[in-house]
């Protein structure tokens, strides 16, 4: 995963709830046999019309097609379990998602490569969803590590939550199996230790 410690950018607001996977990531976009090409899946269906980019979707128009972060509705990313829909949104250059709730294999999808959710109360959300529709507004600053985001031209600053396994996976970068492999002496010595106490299982 790429760490994730102090990330800057552009927020958009997507606040209709509901969001589901299949408006995600179509499921036209689920046949290839890796991860390649995902990004142009990533709302597919939405930014484009009759095979042209849609104006009046938020991620074609002016100020939001670098938008890296996402004001989103409730239950964002409920629907089919496919993890297509992180990896498309990734492609797509989003780092972080910020609503009130999230559907939750999505949300664990989202944990385990590398995709911050960050739920906040609905008022704080709605508010923040105001702001960035303002494109002269929509910069945000999100910093992991003080747990804060800041927005308004960085006048404003709130806190948010987050697992403290969760938050240490994402500063530095590890997954399960990276984060398991920081123990691997300890789990190498375990097993010399077990096999020399238990000889009859080997």
């Amino acid at each position: 995963m790429i760490p994730f410690g102090q990330v800057t950018g552009v927020a958009a607001p997507m606040l209709a709830p509901n969001i589901d996977t299949d408006v995600i990531m179509p499921k036209m976009f689920l046949k290839g046999v890796d991860r390649s090409g995902l990004g142009e899946g990533a709302f597919n269906l939405l930014r484009f019309s009759g095979g042209k980019p849609n104006p009046d979707f938020v991620l074609n128009r002016e100020g939001y097609r670098n938008a890296c972060f996402l004001v989103v509705g409730p239950n964002f990313g409920c629907g089919s379990s496919r993890e297509h829909a992180v990896w498309g949104l990734q492609q797509f250059g989003i780092r972080a998602l910020i609503g009130t709730s999230f559907a939750g294999i999505f949300n664990d999808n989202c944990a385990n490569n590398g995709l911050l959710t960050i739920s906040l109360d609905p008022g704080v959300v709605a508010e923040l969803g105001e702001i960035v529709t303002d494109s002269s507004r929509n910069d945000v600053a999100i910093d992991l590590a003080a747990q804060t985001i800041r927005f308004d031209c960085g006048r404003r600053a709130i806190g948010f939550d987050i697992e403290t396994d969760r938050k240490e996976a994402f500063l530095t970068g590890r997954d399960f199996i990276a984060s398991t492999l920081v123990f691997a002496d300890d789990i190498r010595a375990f097993e010399a230790r077990h096999r020399a106490e238990n000889p009859w299982i080997v």
